[in-house]
This record gives structure tokens, C-alpha cells and sequence, in this order.
């Protein structure tokens, strides 16, 4: 029996949250997704448009038209959002009966929680599904809203709790089509709680009824502010922004990281790589330079640049060399971006003939300045690259394009033989190892190209400060994606600058991250010291396509 994994994910857009609930859905595995959306009115299959009472856009909120049932209801900041998704035993495969049992289940959790919050006497109310505060008296109001889909004994969706959120935003809309009702929350009842104190409240209740195979939380971090998940810097140079150090040690704290290894220390005997820039490594560097290319291999200090470059084989980074995005690990440029140059897909379609490459990685620093986030760049470079060496194949990897679903549409349908994008670290530490990006966001991104029928890809960065059973539980979330290939290697500091090495992970334990890849399903997982996102990418493709592994059901 499969654990339930909670994983509390902090404010997440209601799109990121769907792609990850259906891909979820899809493979089997058991979650229990805790958020909380931005401002956002969802309409259910029997949603009327009429009873959003004002213009969305003017009050600054999305309208997502969604699969579950009721009418339209309202999601934002202090709103605790879960969504179960699930296999649901039942008799009738996710009948009329079942579903009505589910919801039932699914309110008495969240009446249950209430009471643990000091809250009693909530319950339901015939003919309205929720939950509802005096229930049986004069003056009913509803504190949660229930909203499910389930089919083949698979449940999506589900409750959204009002902590401690603007009730203004309940007066813009008919609350889930019912104009007598009142709206209400914990604080407005008197229940001030944290939204962590009912996070854990949730988790507990929620371990008690679904989580008979035991229980998997993960949190993101608790201090995530809006503009976490924006560019948050623009610097002087590789390594070198205003503030990083104070903003980097801040996070650091929040983290509970140390202040590692000292960046002078010597490394272990596995981490060392020899020099060795023979013809073949001089070759290419000739072919990138001549062309004015840029290569993520030197750009990032890579350590297998000598293997890779010796064996013919380089990763492309294009839309310039200037990133929007100031990661803690990370050594690219962080000035103001340049324009972009309109004939960069075609120097490196011509390098990548020059070099005589079976398989091209193209990969891009981050532009948040662009409205599409870069999107265009890679699908004209995978077309310049066809119509030179048509049998090349290509992986990109990608930024997240600030999860826009068209700009990542444009990418997916330039159809790269490797859809690769980075979720980089575990939960905990995301917002001090890359604090413009999202722990959910990233696994939306990768849940959205699978459901495009891509073959995906995503890399973790070991050594930051992170546990073992961390990276587990990071590699059972790219599995419940369906992420097909996962590589997991040593993080390296770039300089004083940068994150520091909280530890140097043994060779033995990069072995059991393969054998853990392996039994989650995954197709192939690439692991070790050096291991770095591209190394060893057209063998990775290869014994992906050739693995069973990816029909493998996520545990």
C-alpha cells in the first residue's frame, strides 16, 4: 500500500495546482495537496457565468472554468485550499453513491479539524454541500466549500477553507450559487490560528482517515512572500549582486542551513576531475567561438566539460547570457538582459552541423523581461536545428516561462525529442536555492509537457542541505508527474557568493537514489557525484525509451 504524501506548497496559481492534481490522478499515486491560490473565481461544470458580479479583470482576479461539479466559488490568500487526490474504495467504481460517500468523508474531515481548532459545532446542511457554522440555527454560514470529481475510483478537487481571508471577495459572486447563504471564517468566528497551526490540524486528520500506508509530509518554505515568485534582483555581473549575501543568509536562517563548508576545503577524492583539453575539446571550443555561441558547460563551471566536450558533445544556452533570476547555486550573469539577436537559432543549427552532433541540449538562461519568457527562442532553435540535420535529436531545458501555459505550449509544440525542466532542490529549500521560482509550479511544468506526450526530464542539486529522505520524497513527486528521466548529482559552489556546500554525498549514497528512481518507476535515473543535468543526456534518452519503467505504477 502506497503512503499518503501531504505536501504543503504555499501560494500557487489554480492552473499549476490542476496540471499537478491530474497528472497525479492519472498515475495512482496518493496526495493530499495544501495550498493557497492567488485570487482567483472558479465555475464547476454547472457554473453560471452571472454569478461573478463583477469584471474579473478590474478587481484583479483569473476565471478558470474547472471539471469538478457545483457553481462558482472563489479562492484566495487565507484560504487553506486542499485537494485529495486519491483511490477511493467504493462499490459502484466512482458512481453517484460513491462520490456522495466521498464528499461526506471529505466534509467530516474538515468538520473534524474544526473541532481540533476550537471551533464546535459546525456541520452540514441539507441540501448544501460544505460546511457550515450553526448549522441548525438561525443564522448558518458557511466556512468551507466542498467541490469534487471522482471517476474510476479516482478523486480530484476538493475543500477550501476560509483561515483567515478577505470575506470582501465572497460579496463579488454567488457563493457557489446560493444568494441567502453567509460566508464566514475562523477569524471572524474567533479562531485566530495560523495558517501552519491548520495546515497541521489538516495533516492529522487527514493522516488518521486516508493514510493506512503511512504518511509522506513535505512543506515548502512557511515565510513565502508574492515576490518570491518574481525576478528579485538584477546584478553587476556572475556572482556579484547588490544584497545577495544579506538576502542569501537571511533565507539560509529560515531554512535552518549552516554555513557549510568552507569554499577552500579540499574536496573528497571522487569530486576531483582531470584536465584534459586535448584536439577534439579545442575543436569546439573554435566551432562555439567563431559562431559567437555561448555554452551553459562554461557559463556554469560545469565539471564535465573536458568529458563532454572530448566526446563531441556541448548543451547550447541561448536568448543571451544575462539571466532575470539571481538562484543561490547558480553563476550565470545576472545584469539587465540584452536584446535578443534574431540569428542565434541559426549559429547554432550551423554549430551543431560543424560539430557533427546525433544529439543537441539547448538550454536557456531565465527572462522574465520577455512576454513569453524565452518560449520563442527554444521552438525557433529546435526548427533551425530540423532543417539543418534533420536526424539530430534534440533536448531542450527550459525555464519555467513563469508558468504561462501558452508560452509553455509554444515550447511543447516545437516537439523536443527531451522536454527537460529543473525543480533543482526539495521543498524545504526551494525559496533559498531559487526564490523567483515554485516548488509546484515546476512539477506543473513537467506534469503539463507529459500530458503533451513529451518525454521528460528533471535534475535534483544534492548537497545543499538537504536530507536523504528528502530527495526521496523529491523523486516520488517527479514519478507521480510522470517525469521519465532524473539525474542527481554533487552541488559545487561557484564562489563566496553563492550557497555554501553543506556536504559532500558519498558515491554509495547516489546508488540508492538509483535504486529508490527505480522503484518509484521512473525510466531512468542518473546519479553521482558529477552527474549534471545534460551529462550522459543521448545515453539517458536512449535507456529511457528503452525502459518499461514508465508503466510502472507510483507507489
Amino acid at each position: 500500500m502506497s503512503p499518503l504524501r501531504i505536501r504543503w506548497l504555499g501560494r500557487v496559481s489554480y492552473r499549476d495546482a490542476h496540471a499537478c492534481q491530474q497528472a497525479m490522478f492519472d498515475r495512482g499515486s496518493d496526495y493530499l495537496l495544501l495550498l493557497e491560490h492567488p485570487h482567483v473565481f472558479t465555475l464547476g461544470l454547472r457554473g453560471d457565468e452571472a454569478n461573478i458580479l463583477v469584471d474579473p479583470a478590474e478587481v484583479g482576479a483569473e476565471v478558470v472554468y474547472t471539471d469538478r461539479g457545483g457553481d462558482v466559488t472563489y479562492h484566495g490568500p487565507g484560504q487553506l485550499v486542499g485537494y485529495p487526490v486519491l483511490t477511493v474504495p467504493g462499490k459502484r467504481g466512482g458512481g453517484m453513491a460513491d462520490t456522495v460517500a466521498y464528499v461526506r468523508s471529505v466534509e467530516q474531515l474538515v468538520i473534524d479539524t474544526l473541532d481540533d481548532l476550537g471551533l464546535a459545532g459546525c456541520g452540514r446542511l441539507d441540501d448544501y454541500p460544505g460546511v457550515w457554522v450553526d448549522p441548525d440555527g438561525d443564522n448558518p454560514r458557511k466556512i468551507a466549500a466542498i467541490g469534487v470529481r471522482l471517476s474510476r475510483t479516482r478523486s480530484m478537487h476538493g475543500f477550501a477553507l476560509n483561515v483567515d481571508c478577505d470575506l470582501d471577495w465572497f460579496r463579488r459572486i454567488v457563493p457557489c450559487g446560493i444568494p441567502d447563504k453567509a460566508v464566514t471564517s475562523l477569524a471572524v468566528e474567533g479562531r485566530r490560528a495560523t495558517m501552519k497551526h491548520v495546515v497541521d490540524a489538516v495533516s492529522a486528520r487527514a493522516a488518521d482517515r486516508w493514510g493506512d500506508g503511512g504518511v509522506d509530509r513535505a512543506d515548502v518554505a512557511w515565510r513565502q512572500r508574492p515576490e518570491d515568485l518574481s525576478p528579485f534582483s538584477r546584478g553587476m555581473g556572475p556572482g556579484d549582486v547588490p544584497g545577495r549575501l544579506v538576502r542569501l543568509k537571511s533565507r539560509m536562517d529560515e531554512a535552518g542551513l549552516s554555513d557549510g563548508l568552507a569554499i577552500n576545503g579540499r574536496k573528497p577524492e571522487w569530486m576531483r576531475v582531470p584536465l584534459r583539453t586535448g584536439p577534439e575539446f579545442r575543436r569546439l571550443r573554435s566551432v562555439l567561438h567563431s559562431r559567437d555561441l555561448v555554452t551553459v558547460c562554461e557559463e556554469a563551471g560545469c565539471p564535465n566539460i573536458y568529458e563532454c566536450w572530448n566526446d563531441g558533445t556541448a548543451t547550447f544556452m541561448i536568448n543571451g547570457e544575462r539571466c532575470t533570476r539571481a538562484c543561490g547555486f547558480c553563476l550565470v550573469d545576472t545584469r539587465r538582459p540584452e536584446p535578443l539577436d534574431p540569428a542565434e537559432p541559426e549559429r547554432v543549427a550551423d554549430a551543431v552541423e560543424a560539430m557533427g552532433l546525433e544529439y543537441a541540449v539547448i538550454t536557456a538562461v531565465a527572462r522574465d523581461d520577455l512576454p513569453d519568457g524565452g518560449a520563442a527562442g527554444f521552438a525557433a532553435t529546435v526548427a533551425a536545428i530540423r532543417r539543418r540535420t534533420p536526424g539530430v535529436r534534440v533536448e531542450v531545458l527550459i525555464p519555467d516561462c513563469k508558468g504561462d501555459p501558452d508560452a509553455l505550449a509554444v515550447v511543447f509544440d516545437a516537439r523536443p525529442d527531451v522536454l527537460n525542466h529543473n525543480i533543482e532542490t526539495v521543498a524545504r529549500l526551494q525559496r533559498v536555492v531559487r526564490p523567483s521560482a515554485g516548488y509546484a509550479r515546476s512539477l506543473a511544468v513537467l506534469a503539463r509537457a507529459k500530458a503533451a506526450g513529451l518525454t521528460t526530464k528533471s535534475s535534483i542539486i544534492a548537497g545543499l542541505g538537504e536530507t536523504d529522505d528528502e530527495v526521496a520524497q523529491t523523486m516520488a513527486d517527479l514519478a507521480a508527474v510522470g517525469t521519465d528521466i532524473v539525474t542527481v548529482g554533487q552541488y559545487l559552489r561557484p564562489t563566496t557568493n553563492h550557497l555554501p556546500v553543506a556536504r559532500w554525498v558519498p558515491p554509495d549514497i547516489f546508488e540508492h537514489f538509483q535504486e529508490i528512481g527505480r522503484s518509484l518507476g521512473i525510466a531512468h535515473v542518473e546519479a553521482s557525484p558529477l552527474t549534471r543535468s545534460s551529462h550522459h543526456a543521448q545515453e539517458a534518452h536512449a535507456q529511457a525509451l528503452a525502459s518499461p519503467a514508465g508503466t510502472v505504477r507510483v507507489g
